[in-house]
């Protein structure tokens, strides 16, 4: 049984330039999303992090580069070393004058072993609420003001 793809909307009081820079640039990338080992906007380009569950459990995060329009979308590979599944995370950013709404979808995390309550449907859609919806909010609004 396949579950349907999580999805997120936020509205940034931000060009589409200031959302694009946040979300391929590595050390802006490192302020409000994860530290990732490198980033280059390129399909292909691998990357990892690590992300800790709330037990302190680490989780090595390995990730590639799928699909790249310029200011427009990014998409790439989301899966877990030592883990089965396989996932996509893809950001679309829309223009909407003075603001930016950018779109995360993220599908594939039936894919995960559902024995594993870090891979609950609850905890994706609680962690991407807390990037999206306040981490990149306040790293967006703080950068308006420098």
């Amino acid at each position: 049984m396949s579950t349907a793809p999580f999805v997120i909307e936020r509205t940034y009081n931000a060009p589409v330039s200031k959302i694009w820079e946040a979300i391929t640039g590595k050390d802006q990338m490192k302020r409000w999303y994860f530290d990732v080992s490198a980033f280059k906007p390129e399909p292909g380009f691998e990357f990892q992090f690590v992300g800790e569950d709330p037990q302190g459990v680490k989780y090595v995060h390995l990730c590639k580069v799928i699909e790249l329009v310029f200011e427009k979308k990014l998409s790439y590979s989301w899966r877990y070393q030592g883990f089965a599944g396989h996932s996509v995370v893809t950001f679309e950013l829309f223009d909407e004058g003075k603001k930016t709404r950018l779109k995360l979808t993220h599908e594939g995390l039936d894919s995960f072993p559902s024995n594993n309550p870090a891979f609950d449907q609850k905890n994706f859609a609680e962690g991407w609420a807390y990037i999206i919806g306040k981490s990149l909010k306040q790293f967006i609004e703080q950068s308006n003001t420098e």
